[in-house]
């Protein structure tokens, strides 16, 4: 499951869980033994990909987050799979 945030509350979330944890930058949070590499942590903080469940609730656990009060959407690990069919479907039928 991915997590949605509203814009740019994904880079608040991130921000507070820095400074909740005394990490000197986003780099810092590695140090927890996250499964998530730096280039994810990355994309997560400027937006380009919704942060997984699981990373999300081992956050929200290590910095004693309330993840009920923030507001935020669950979707499902396909949820862009089904645009992407169709829109694929519409371009190969416009080629012939």
């Amino acid at each position: 499951m991915r997590v949605l945030f509203e814009k740019g509350k994904q880079r608040e979330f991130l921000d507070l869980a820095i400074s909740k944890l005394n990490c000197v930058s986003l780099r810092g949070l590695l140090q927890f033994g996250f499964k998530a590499s730096y280039s994810s942590l990355k994309n997560y903080y400027s937006e380009r990909r919704l942060m997984r469940n699981d990373f999300f609730e081992d956050l929200c656990y290590l910095c004693k987050i309330n993840k009920n009060i923030l507001k935020v959407r669950y979707l499902d690990d396909n949820w862009g799979r089904v645009k992407g069919g169709k829109v694929e479907r519409k371009i190969k039928k416009n080629r012939f």
